[in-house]
């Protein structure tokens, strides 16, 4: 009886405090309506926004950014501007794990030559399923490649996680990290390589009153505790920033690669790149492809101080390429080049 007894009670409470969660779908809140977002399911919150992105200026993405970014490589063809599409998440955890919770999500796509970022709020735990709907939906979008900073370690993770949690079959798709790229175009510069880092230390950019990242756990467990929303407003203009910053991180990359080496305007390590070009070009031989590396390497070594490190392999590497391209001419060809 006196289990029965316990069981009666548990459901009593758990009625109560779904009464309470029921009572918190409503947008009561005149910050968080003056900001823009509207309920769009269970304990879910949206908000669409329009920036002005750097990324319109391009009309044409250089054939060799895979030696940037490698992540696009895997593909059979260069995604678009349009392709993209930028993800972030903020969690109730730093580390992984079973137990965290993504809060808030945000996306972001070219569109009519704007940024157009869509974010995700989740007010409570009861609402993660609609949450991971409209996620999932995004992250399906057709023909994208989702563009993230360290996402594949972990906001892909973290999705994956809660889509068992939660009985719903994780997602595929098309992605690249800008984590590891960047890391081989600065960290011997600024050592660092976190994204607000890269952005105030390479780009330029100044976030101005940003609340850290790092704080998003304890500010969403302080809203579900009190409903407070000034703290909560402020990380999900953090998240905002993230998005305009991978979208100009990503800017940057494809115009390092239109010009590799001929320009360093953005204060990348050429060593490094050199390392870059050296293993993109040992990849394109193995599947026949000698123009292009042999291309690369001539302005590589132009840039690069004779009797360095990679200068020396690099010019190993060009007369491996060299033979390979004579041994492919017709005899005829052979026969007149070298008499």
């Amino acid at each position: 009886m006196s289990n029965l007894r316990e069981r009666l009670k548990q459901i009593q409470r758990l009625k109560k405090n779904d009464i309470k969660k029921e009572e918190k779908t409503a947008i009561d809140d005149s910050a968080l309506l003056k900001q823009g977002w509207k309920q769009c399911g269970y304990n879910v919150l949206k908000r669409e926004i329009n920036l002005s992105s750097p990324l319109k200026k391009i009309k044409n993405m250089p054939e060799v950014l895979p030696l940037i970014i490698p992540d696009l490589s895997l593909y059979k063809t260069m995604p678009q501007i349009r392709d993209f599409l930028f993800f972030d998440l903020e969690t109730t955890g730093l580390s992984g794990g079973a137990g965290t919770v993504a809060f808030l999500a945000a996306f972001g796509r070219v569109v009519n030559e704007k940024l157009q970022i869509t974010q995700y709020l989740l007010l409570d735990y009861p609402g993660e399923n609609d949450f991971l709907d409209l996620v999932l939906t995004e992250l399906k979008t057709e023909n994208a490649v989702i563009v993230s900073y360290n996402g594949k370690c972990f906001d892909s993770q973290i999705i994956k996680t809660r889509c068992l949690m939660n009985r719903i079959k994780p997602p595929c798709y098309k992605h690249a990290d800008l984590l590891h790229p960047a890391r081989r175009l600065w960290k011997t510069i600024i050592m660092d390589c976190s994204q607000s880092s890269v952005e105030t230390k390479i780009l330029g950019l100044e976030r101005i009153n940003d609340i850290p990242g790092s704080l998003a756990p304890e500010i969403w467990f302080e809203f579900l505790k009190t409903n407070a929303t000034e703290r909560l407003i402020g990380i999900c203009d953090h998240n905002l920033s993230d998005i305009k910053g991978l979208a100009l991180i990503l800017y940057v990359m494809i115009e390092i690669a239109k010009e590799p080496f001929k320009t360093n305007k953005y204060n990348y390590d050429l060593e490094r790149l050199a390392r870059t070009v050296y293993v993109y070009a040992y990849k394109q031989m193995m599947i026949e492809n000698y123009k292009e590396p042999l291309e690369l390497i001539n302005i590589a070594l132009k840039a690069l101080e004779p009797g360095t490190l990679w200068y020396d392999k690099l010019m190993r590497r060009k007369k491996i390429i060299e033979k390979k391209i004579q041994n492919n001419l017709p005899r005829t060809t052979r026969t007149l080049t070298n008499p």
